[in-house]
């Protein structure tokens, strides 16, 4: 059964990454956009990692420009927006696709294993995964809501 340490993914500085450094964490990934009515929600996101970080919560933000072109062209363009408008400090990587062939396989294997109320597909930026501290996926979060409303959950896995 695959879990997040069988996967791996190019950081936002352009190094390659295992997830399984992530392995015994609780893992919350988020697609996220920089140029999205939802994009807010980096405050909330950066929020939770700072106040859980020091009991094991990880956030992995992923930009990804599939959703009505939302996303910077560079990566490095959207890792100095992030830093600069939103205070991020969590790990961001590189663009990926989150759906479609060319879809990041982290993101098929998300996917099939919490599909979404229309099917598995990611509907829009902001689609938020919460992952136990064993790499597997426990719970799928809609882009609606906000990262303070998913804590309980976090807390009950941390």
């Amino acid at each position: 059964m695959p879990a997040l340490q069988d996967f791996k993914a190019k950081t936002i500085t352009g190094t390659d990454q295992r997830l399984a450094e992530y392995l015994g964490q609780v893992v919350l990934v988020v697609n996220t956009a920089s140029k999205c009515g939802f994009t807010p929600q980096f405050t909330g996101l950066e929020k939770l990692y700072e106040d859980l970080k020091a009991e094991g919560l990880v956030v992995l933000g992923f930009p990804c420009d599939q959703f009505a072109n939302q996303e910077f062209a560079e990566d490095a363009e959207t890792a100095d927006f992030c830093q600069l408008n939103y205070g991020v400090t969590f790990p961001m990587f590189a663009k990926v696709d989150v759906n479609g062939a060319d879809a990041h396989p982290l993101f098929g294997w998300l996917r099939s294993e919490k599909g979404g109320i229309l099917g598995d597909a990611i509907k829009w930026n902001f689609t938020k995964f919460l992952i136990n501290r064993d790499g597997q996926v426990v719970g799928r979060y809609a882009p609606n809501v906000d990262p303070s409303a998913i804590e309980a959950d976090i807390r009950a896995l941390l």
